[in-house]
C-alpha cells in the first residue's frame, strides 16, 4: 500500500509537472505581451541594435517570473486534476481508498518549494533585473529625444534647453508653436526663441541635433561685463524666416547611471528595504522637527508675545472689552486697505509655505509607503503560489475537464478577481487612503476562503458545479419540465403485455374521470387547505406509478405508432398542486411571508391547471395506445387464421 502511495506521487507530480512548465512559459509569454505594449513607443524608432533588445526582454522576461509562478500553478493543476476526473482515473483513485488530501500531498511539497523560490528570486534575482530595466528604460528614453517631446508641457532631455511645444505630428515630425529657453552659464545669460512650427532631427554621426525653425523670434541677452547689478542688460532681437540651430547631444546609446534610481523600491531586497525605510524615517521626521521649529518661531515668537502683552496691557488700562473691529473702524480709509493687504499677504505666504511643506512631506510619505508595499508584496506574491493550488486543483477535482477549453476560462476568472482585488489594494495603499497591510492583503483575504471551500467541497465529492443540477432546480422552481424521450430498442429480451397494459390503461382512464369530478382543478385552491390543513393526494400518486410502469413495459415494443403514443405522455408533478412544502411549519412561515405566499400560491394554481391539461392528455394517449393495441391484436388474430387455412390447404393438397 505505501509504495503504490508513493508511484500514486510519482505519477500525479510528473503530470502536473509537464502541465506546468508548458503553462509557466504559456503565462510569461502572455504577460510579456501585455507589459511590452506599454513601452511600445520607447523601442520604436530608436534604432536600437538587437543586443540591447535582448537586454530588455531578458530582464523583462525576470521582474515577470514571479507574477507568472501562481497563474501557471492555478492553470497547470486545474488542467492536471480535470484531465484525472475526466479521464476517470480520479475515481479509481479514491475507489482504491485513497481520499483527495492524499493525491495533493505530492503537488503540496512542490508547490512548497515553488513558493519558496519564488520568494527568493524576488528578493535577489528581481530587485537586480529591475534595477537593470530601469537604467536601460532610462537609456532608451534619451536615445532619440525628438521621439519623446511630449505635447504641451516643458522637455528638459535635452542639455542646457527646455523645449516646449503646443503640438506636435507624429507622422511627419513636425512641431507646432514650439518655445525654447536656451541656458548656457546662468539664467541671466538665456535665449528664447519662439517659432510657429518646426523639426528636431539627428544627425548621422549622432552626436548632435539640428532643430530647424520656421518664422519666429530670438530674444537674447547680451553678454557685458561693463554693467553692475541693478543695471539693465541689453538684448539682441532677431525675426527670421527660418533658421537652423545645432545642438550639442549625443544620441549613442549609453546606459544611464543608477543614482537617478536610488528610490526604486522594487529594485531593493527585503534588507535593503529595511534600511532605507529607517533611513527615510530619520530623514523626514528631521526634516519635520526643522518645520515645526520654524512654525513656533513664526506663531510663539517674542514678537508676538509682547504683542500679546500689549493688548492685554491696552485692555488692563481702562478698556473693559477689547474688539477688533472697533480697532479697525478707527483707522483711516487708506490704513484699512494697508492692514487687509498686509494681512492678505501674509495669509498667502503661510498658504504658499505650508503647501510646499506638505508637497515635501506628501513625497516622504508616499516614498515610505512604496518600500513598505513592496516588502509585504514580496510574502503575498510567494503566497498566492500555495493559494492558487488550492483553487486550481480542487477545481479540476470537482470540474473534471481538462485540455485548455474550461481550465482556461476559469484561471482567466480567478486570475481577474485576484488582480482586481490586488489593483486596487495596491492603489488604495500607496495613496494612504488604506492601510499597507490592509490594501495588500485584501486579495489574499479573498482568495483564501474560496480555496478552504473548493478544498472542502473537492474532498467530499461536493457537485457544487454539476451543471444539470442547478439547471434541473430552477426547473422545478419555475414550473419547467423536460419532454419524455422513448426510442426503440435494438435488442428486446421481454415483448410486452399488450394485455394487462390495455387492462391497466382502461382503469386510469376511469379514475382520471373520476377524480375530474370530484376536484375542481380549475378553481384556484383553498387557502387554508393550501397552507395550513394538508392532505396528500395519493390518487394522482397512484394513476403516475401505474402510467409509468405502462410506459416501461411498452417502451420494449417494435410498433413505432406506440412509441410516438409514449413520448406524448408527460411527466406528471404529483405533490405540486396539493402544498408548497412537505413540511407543515414551512408552509405556516411561507403564509405569513406575504410575497414568498403569493408566489408559491400562485405557483401553486398553475400546477393544478397544468395537472389538468396533463390528466386530459393523458386520457386522450391511453385511448390512442388502447386503440393500437387492439388493431395489433385483431391484425394478429386475422394472420393467425390465414396461416391455419393456409397449413390446411397445403395438407389437404398432399393427400
Amino acid at each position: 500500500m505505501i509504495l503504490r502511495v508513493k508511484k500514486l506521487d510519482k505519477f500525479i507530480a510528473k503530470q502536473f509537472g509537464l502541465l506546468f512548465v508548458g503553462t509557466f512559459f504559456i503565462c510569461q509569454f502572455v504577460l510579456m505581451m501585455q507589459f511590452l505594449w506599454r513601452y511600445v513607443d520607447q523601442l520604436i524608432g530608436k534604432g536600437l541594435t538587437m543586443d540591447v533588445l535582448a537586454q530588455f526582454f531578458w530582464y523583462m522576461s525576470l521582474m515577470l517570473v514571479p507574477q507568472a509562478l501562481p497563474l501557471a500553478i492555478l492553470l497547470s493543476s486545474l488542467i492536471a486534476f480535470g484531465n484525472l476526473g475526466e479521464s476517470s482515473e480520479l475515481t479509481a483513485i479514491k475507489a482504491a481508498g485513497i481520499s483527495l488530501m492524499q493525491a495533493f500531498r505530492s503537488l503540496v511539497v512542490i508547490v512548497i518549494f515553488i513558493a519558496l523560490g519564488s520568494f527568493y528570486f524576488q528578493d535577489v534575482v528581481a530587485p537586480s533585473a529591475n534595477m537593470s530595466f530601469s537604467r536601460l528604460l532610462l537609456s532608451m528614453k534619451q536615445k532619440s529625444p525628438e521621439l519623446e517631446i511630449p505635447e504641451g508641457i516643458f522637455y528638459d532631455g535635452i542639455p542646457q534647453c527646455n523645449l516646449y511645444v503646443q503640438k506636435k505630428d507624429i507622422k511627419t515630425g513636425m512641431l507646432y508653436g514650439v518655445m525654447i529657453y536656451k541656458m548656457t552659464d546662468s539664467y541671466d545669460d538665456a535665449a528664447i526663441i519662439l517659432a510657429d512650427s518646426g523639426m528636431l532631427q539627428s544627425t548621422a554621426e549622432k552626436k548632435h541635433l539640428v532643430l530647424t525653425l520656421h518664422s519666429g523670434e530670438w530674444f537674447e541677452n547680451m553678454k557685458s561685463q561693463e554693467f553692475s547689478a541693478g543695471v539693465s542688460v541689453p538684448y539682441r532681437r532677431e525675426t527670421f524666416v527660418k533658421k537652423r540651430i545645432v545642438l550639442d547631444f549625443d544620441a549613442d546609446f549609453n546606459v544611464a547611471d543608477a543614482s537617478a534610481l536610488s528610490n526604486n523600491a522594487r529594485g531593493k531586497s527585503i534588507g535593503q528595504i529595511n534600511r532605507d525605510v529607517d533611513s527615510l524615517n530619520h530623514v523626514y521626521d528631521s526634516v519635520g522637527r526643522v518645520f515645526y521649529k520654524d512654525a513656533k518661531m513664526s506663531y510663539y515668537s517674542p514678537v508676538a508675545v509682547s504683542k500679546k502683552d500689549s493688548l492685554r496691557a491696552v485692555k488692563m488700562a481702562g478698556t473693559k472689552t477689547y474688539s477688533f473691529d472697533s480697532v479697525y473702524s478707527r483707522l483711516s480709509a487708506d490704513r484699512k486697505l494697508e492692514a487687509v493687504d498686509a494681512a492678505l499677504s501674509k495669509v498667502q505666504r503661510e498658504m504658499n509655505d505650508l503647501d510646499f511643506k506638505g508637497m515635501i512631506t506628501a513625497d516622504g510619505d508616499k516614498l515610505i509607503r512604496q518600500h513598505k508595499i513592496e516588502a509585504i508584496n514580496k510574502f503575498t506574491l510567494s503566497l498566492s503560489c500555495l493559494i492558487f493550488f488550492f483553487i486550481g486543483a480542487p477545481l479540476g477535482a470537482i470540474i473534471r475537464k481538462g485540455g485548455l477549453g474550461v481550465p482556461v476560462i476559469i484561471s482567466v476568472l480567478v486570475f481577474i478577481v485576484y488582480y482586481i482585488f490586488e489593483n486596487t489594494g495596491y492603489r488604495m495603499s500607496r495613496g494612504g487612503m488604506w492601510a499597507i497591510w490592509f490594501g495588500k492583503s485584501i486579495a489574499t483575504a479573498v482568495l483564501t476562503p474560496l480555496a478552504i471551500f473548493f478544498t472542502y467541497k473537492a474532498n467530499n465529492d461536493s457537485v457544487v458545479f454539476n451543471l444539470d443540477l442547478y439547471r434541473n432546480f430552477f426547473m422545478k422552481i419555475f414550473g419547467l419540465r423536460i419532454k419524455r424521450a422513448v426510442f426503440k430498442k435494438e435488442v428486446i429480451i421481454t415483448d410486452p403485455d399488450y394485455a394487462a397494459d390495455s387492462a391497466t390503461l382502461t382503469e386510469v382512464n376511469r379514475e382520471i374521470g373520476d377524480y375530474a369530478r370530484e376536484h375542481n382543478l380549475w378553481l384556484a385552491p383553498n387557502i387554508i387547505k393550501v397552507f395550513f390543513k394538508y392532505r396528500p393526494d395519493h390518487t394522482i400518486e397512484e394513476i403516475n406509478e401505474k402510467i409509468e410502469t405502462v410506459i416501461e413495459d411498452l417502451s420494449n415494443t417494435k410498433d413505432k405508432v406506440i412509441l410516438s403514443c409514449l413520448n406524448a405522455y408527460p411527466f406528471m408533478a404529483v405533490k405540486a398542486h396539493t402544498r408548497p412544502f412537505d413540511r407543515k411549519w414551512m408552509n405556516v412561515v411561507a403564509a405569513i411571508i406575504v410575497p414568498v405566499g403569493l408566489f408559491l400560491y400562485l405557483r401553486m394554481w398553475r400546477f393544478r391547471l397544468r395537472l389538468m391539461r396533463d390528466l386530459k392528455v393523458i386520457r386522450q394517449t391511453n385511448d390512442a395506445v388502447i386503440a393500437r393495441i387492439e388493431e395489433l391484436n385483431s391484425s394478429g388474430t386475422s394472420k393467425a387464421v390465414s396461416y391455419t387455412h393456409l397449413r390446411a390447404h397445403e395438407t389437404k393438397a398432399n393427400l
